[in-house]
């Protein structure tokens, strides 16, 4: 029987976000389907392979603040990969890397 304890030190949530990300494949865009403090799932077409870093811009709460972050691909599957940061988003960080409160998912439909 699989182990399926979560493993995650930082909690997710799901989101709607357009993301650019850079490799070194080039710029590419795909859809951030969940974020952490820590890390993200992205859903794309062109998918690095784990352990390239890739660097990430996104607008998170506001079409003002564009987040720029970088971090290495951990995992991968047929719809996208998985980052893991080199260090944490500080917005999204709170008690014990627990995401804020948020009332939806709309809380975080922004696009770049």
């Amino acid at each position: 029987m699989l182990d399926k304890t979560e493993k995650r030190r930082h909690s997710r949530k799901n989101s709607l976000l357009i993301a650019k990300y850079i490799s070194g494949e080039g710029e590419c865009h795909g859809v951030l389907t969940d974020i952490s403090s820590g890390g993200l799932f992205i859903e794309a077409v062109k998918i690095p392979v784990v352990g390239k870093t890739v660097s990430l811009e996104f607008s998170l709460f506001s079409f003002k603040k564009t987040i720029t972050v970088s971090g290495t691909v951990i995992r991968v599957d047929p719809a996208g990969f998985a980052v893991n940061f080199d260090s944490p988003i500080e917005i999204l960080t709170c008690n014990e890397g627990i995401l804020p409160s948020m009332e939806s998912t709309r809380d975080l439909l922004f696009i770049v």
